[in-house]
């Protein structure tokens, strides 16, 4: 492999990206696996990383594609220990607002249509917006990861937060008068 294609990317054809994938799959790999431990989800988390690879290939200028992949596999696995966390959290909270709530199906069936019209006008927002509102809101990264992962600036990030959180109190404003 060049010394170009390890460096410096500007433009990925498809044989470099598969000389990157065979030089560092198995690196990316092992940083998922041993993070999280669960040999099916480090593979989908290999795929994902080079799928994203490969669909911003245009986009991306990368110094050091090795330290590019290392950090995503690392994002990737503390995403999945913060979500699988969350989730539990939220199963467990869930489940104790059932036992000491009378009203908990009324209250369930509230929760997920306030979710799915808040779902809808999340996808209403502009693409790079939305992407920076679910980094921040669904995956809890925090605006300098969000930044590192997108390249962009940190107000950037912040001004897309913003914008997304105004759109949805907004429009949230109708749903809350129903």
């Amino acid at each position: 492999m060049s010394a170009e294609a390890t460096n410096h990317i500007i433009s990925i054809n498809r044989k470099t990206f598969e000389d990157v994938y065979n030089r560092y799959w198995e690196k990316v790999y092992a940083v998922c696996y041993n993070n999280i431990r669960d040999v099916e989800i480090a593979k989908e988390m290999v795929q994902d990383i080079f799928r994203s690879l490969w669909e911003r290939r245009a986009e991306l200028e990368l110094d050091n594609v090795e330290r590019y992949l290392v950090r995503s596999a690392k994002y990737k696995a503390f995403e999945f220990i913060r979500n699988k966390t969350s989730r539990q959290k939220i199963d467990e909270f869930n489940y104790q607002g059932c036992i000491n709530s009378s009203n908990c199906t009324e209250e369930q069936v509230f929760f997920n249509n306030l979710k799915e019209n808040v779902d809808l006008l999340v996808d209403t927002l502009p693409c790079q917006c939305k992407k920076v509102y679910k980094m921040s809101r669904e995956d809890g990264l925090s605006n300098k990861e969000i930044s590192e992962m997108l390249m962009i600036s940190e107000r950037a990030v912040e001004y897309h937060i913003t914008r997304a959180m105004t759109t949805l109190k907004m429009k949230l404003a109708v749903f809350n008068k129903k």
